[in-house]
């Protein structure tokens, strides 16, 4: 079994389409998982719309739910910018667009071959709000995993790719498609000019993890993100490193 997993789309079409394309090209999986946060960005109908096409699991991430539930109470001035451009993008949205996200899993547990299972969810299994990183301590993963028995366990949310042990269980983290993220808190966020996806192969009990990177046009993405009239085009523009 070959499973394509893909998480944090942020409203990048032009970066799906190209882990998409890169996919096939690598040829193909049997599923894909899609791990959350897909609208929140400069293209969030059609980025929408093609993961729709894709008729696959989505889970529910923490901006799809705020696209849904209200945007966070947040006092900083960057968070202040993020909660000002999401409420403007979350303005495009159809009732037809936030039925789809309302279809979102909580979690998801996938079977793979000899009786194994991969466990997904966004943040933890807890909170799509929870931060998982390599350095998080031993006793704050008990808590979030608490009950789970899943040997692989995968999410998304930092923007980092990671893999990670964990008991016997391995935690997977394939980055981020659209808003990937070269330096993160407390620096200030540099965004990376290419696009995150994993591949997962389960076959005869024995498992493999592919984390992987691929370009896109992100200048292209840049000049409709600033065309697209959004608030504060020139501090987001800013953030992302080219070379």
């Amino acid at each position: 079994m070959r499973i394509g997993l893909i998480s944090d789309i942020h409203g990048n079409r032009v970066a799906l389409d190209a882990v998409l394309d890169d996919i096939e090209r690598s040829g193909g999986v049997d599923q894909l998982i899609c791990l959350g946060d897909v609208a929140v960005g400069p293209q969030p109908n059609e980025s929408l719309a093609r993961v729709r096409e894709l008729d696959c699991p989505v889970i529910m991430g923490n901006w799809d739910a705020c696209f849904l539930d209200g945007m966070p109470e947040v006092h900083d001035e960057i968070g202040l910018r993020l909660v000002e451009t999401a409420e403007w993008w979350a303005s495009f949205l159809s009732d037809g667009d936030k039925d789809f996200i309302r279809s979102f899993a909580k979690t998801l547990e996938v079977p793979l071959d000899d009786g194994a299972s991969m466990f997904c969810f966004h943040g933890s299994p807890i909170s799509y709000d929870d931060w998982i990183f390599a350095a998080t301590p031993e006793e704050d993963l008990a808590r979030m995993f608490d009950g789970i028995e899943a040997p692989v366990l995968v999410g998304g949310h930092t923007h980092l790719q990671m893999i990670r042990r964990y008991e016997d269980a391995v935690i997977v983290n394939p980055g981020s498609v659209g808003l990937s993220f070269k330096e993160w808190w407390p620096r200030p966020i540099r965004i990376a000019a290419w696009a995150e996806y994993g591949i997962l192969t389960r076959e005869h009990g024995q498992l493999s993890i592919d984390l992987r990177r691929t370009t896109f046009d992100v200048d292209a993405f840049l000049e409709l993100s600033r065309e697209s009239g959004m608030p504060h085009a020139d501090w987001w523009i800013g953030c992302w490193v080219r070379e």
